[in-house]
């Protein structure tokens, strides 16, 4: 694949293109991502998955560790999480068939003994952190579980919250989002202006954005006392910084992960890192996660879209708007027609980024080594100066 062959469109095209064998799909495959909530799935039980793609069986054996093996048996190829956990093992509800967690078949109750050494399904390793459970879906050897790793999340003085939505666009448009500094300005005013739009305001920002170590630094400055700065971590990471539900409360971390299920089909895995206050603000900040975390935005997609917005502004509104935002380009935005402006330039870097990352990897030639900041970025609060 060469820059000079494709026109614009078409390699814009490719950047949206996540499945197994496209340019895309082997970049993001280089990349630990997360693919469901630890507490999605309980000690025997399984969970179905899409990733990329890629219909997959999450599980937990009876001890609790998780493992990742295909969606399909290979017997009849009926869905594995319909079956049953049995130990570490997982068995289809089908033929009986059961493999372990590297995917290797260890009985085939109807054949003859022996048999089930020739079968081996796909499997992935996987690691639980910060909520999730993680998942590794590349060819060779695996990376250092280090880029997803952030302090805030591993501080002993704070609380984790964690939760998924699965939205019904492509990935790139989530991510080039949070790479547009400007539509604060705009979408977090609309129908309901909450903590968070009153906080950064609807000036329009002075733009700033350098590539880092780890991914890109953007700093979106609204005044003396409202600098806003994200720390943007390759490929599909974004890190800021929001106000609380509660006005008296200090503002908390915001760590998302866009994760493509598949080309029309995008993922947001959230963690809210809070920092520990007293007791009784504790309990109540992890009273209202249970309240309202489980709000998704597609459920109420006919209402959004005729200007009926929530009332809770943390969990709730602030999804709401960008939801809008990002179906109202469709499934998948059509580029070709867009007129970008300078108000546009960190989507025109991560663009950059990724097609010569995406361009590095398919050609087999060298490619950045995307490794964590050596220290954390200062997220400052607006209207603390």
């Amino acid at each position: 694949m060469s820059q000079q062959r494709l026109s614009r469109a078409e390699l814009l095209q490719k950047l949206t293109e996540t499945s197994q064998g496209t340019p895309m799909g082997r970049l993001l495959r280089t990349f630990w991502h997360p693919v469901s909530t630890a507490d999605a799935v309980k000690p025997g039980k399984a969970r179905p998955i899409r990733i990329m793609g890629e219909d997959l069986t999450l599980y937990r054996g009876e001890s609790g560790k998780p493992y990742l093996v295909s969606g399909w048996c290979a017997h009849r190829l009926t869905r594995l999480h319909t079956g049953w956990v049995e130990g570490e093992e997982v068995r289809c509800i089908y033929h009986g068939w059961k493999y372990d967690g590297t995917g290797q078949c260890t009985q085939m109750p109807a054949e003859k003994p022996g048999l089930e050494k020739t079968v081996k399904i796909t499997a992935y390793p996987v690691r639980e952190y910060g909520g999730f459970v993680f998942a590794y879906l590349g060819e060779g050897n695996v990376p250092e579980f280090s880029l997803p790793r952030k302090e805030v999340i591993e501080k002993p003085d704070r609380m984790i919250f964690a939760r998924e939505q699965k939205w019904p666009c492509n990935w790139l448009q989530k991510v080039e989002n949070s790479l547009d500094a400007v539509h604060v300005s705009f979408v977090h005013q609309k129908g309901k202006i909450g903590p968070f739009g009153q906080a950064v305001t609807a000036a329009l920002p002075d733009l700033e954005y350098v590539e880092t170590d780890a991914g890109i630094r953007q700093i979106a400055t609204r005044g003396p006392g409202n600098v806003r700065v994200s720390d943007w971590t390759f490929p599909n990471n974004n890190h800021i910084i929001v106000p609380s539900a509660f006005k008296e409360d200090t503002w908390l971390d915001l760590i998302i992960w866009m994760v493509p299920n598949d080309d029309h089909h995008t993922t947001r895995f959230q963690l809210y890192s809070v920092p520990n206050m007293d007791e009784g603000r504790n309990q109540r900040i992890a009273e209202h996660f249970r309240k309202y975390s489980s709000y998704n935005p597609t459920e109420h997609h006919d209402e959004l879209f005729n200007d009926i917005y929530p009332e809770e502004p943390l969990f709730e509104l602030t999804n709401a708007q960008d939801y809008v935002a990002a179906i109202g380009q469709g499934a998948i935005a059509n580029r070709a027609d867009e007129r970008l402006g300078a108000s546009d330039s960190g989507v025109a870097l991560l663009r950059r980024l990724m097609i010569r990352e995406m361009e590095a990897v398919n050609a087999g030639t060298s490619r950045k080594h995307w490794q964590p900041l050596k220290h954390a970025e200062e997220l400052p609060i607006q209207g603390a100066a």
